[in-house]
């Protein structure tokens, strides 16, 4: 089995919602962690709380905007300077804006699109040289079900997760002779503060938990070097039924 002991992570968007779990998750498996997120004190809020579950020399974070390529190389190289070197990289960060395309701006558009598409390319291109510097390594990617579902308002969404799909494919083929594994999660329903309206998480129990994709991801990285689970398709297993 993979230990996750020492081993270098970085979790972009690890301030909140299903990012801080899988950096929680991470960091309690004993890896050294390193978040990041836009917001100054949300980053710092947050590297405060995975210090109590941690010691805080194994943790550590910037503030990062993923749609600019000079952020997501400053991210890289601080983390594997800060750790020394990089063996493990969670392209979490994504938001969504859901309108009809006559409604969606330009503006709006290339926002999701930067930072739920662009930004995991920024990523990989710094992580990638580092990976095989240590001889291998894992990227996960947290795409969603909207990347093979499609639905009305969500095209702008849609587009980013359908293509961080596609992209997360071609990766894992050319960098699989590197040692380094690829593999997109795409949840359904979680119970984050995503989209949310005031109270709605404890309206929805039902719905999958930050800590479910966590699982995901400590899980795949203890799968035996020789065997690969490139898509994982998560969804609740007893949603509201359709009346």
């Amino acid at each position: 089995m993979q230990s996750l002991k020492d081993k270098v992570a970085v979790v972009t968007g690890g301030t909140r919602g299903i990012g801080f779990s899988i950096a929680d998750a991470l960091a309690k498996e004993g890896a050294k962690v390193f978040i990041c997120g836009r917001d100054n004190a949300g980053v710092k809020k947050a590297l405060e709380l995975l210090g109590n579950a941690k010691a805080a020399n194994s943790i550590d974070g910037v503030t990062a905007d993923v749609r600019r390529s000079e952020d997501c190389r400053k991210l890289i190289h601080a983390a594997a300077e800060r750790f020394g070197g990089l063996d493990i990289l969670v392209n979490n960060a994504g938001l969504g804006i859901f309108k009809p395309i006559d409604q969606l701006t330009p503006e709006e558009w290339d926002t999701v699109i930067e930072t739920n598409l662009s930004g995991v390319f920024y990523c990989c291109h710094e992580a990638i040289p580092f990976m095989r510097k240590r001889g291998g390594g894992y990227i996960f990617n947290i795409s969603s079900l909207a990347g093979v579902n499609a639905f009305p308002g969500g095209s702008a969404y849609n587009a980013s997760k359908f293509g961080l799909n596609g992209f997360s494919e071609a990766m894992m083929q050319e960098i699989r002779y590197d040692g380094i594994r690829v593999s997109y999660i795409m949840p359904g329903s979680v119970a984050t503060d995503f989209g949310a309206a005031p109270g709605a998480r404890e309206r929805e129990t039902w719905k999958l938990t930050g800590e479910d994709i966590a699982k995901a991801v400590i899980d795949l990285y203890k799968f035996p070097p020789h065997a690969l689970a490139s898509r994982i398709e998560m969804r609740p297993s007893q949603p509201p039924r359709k009346k």
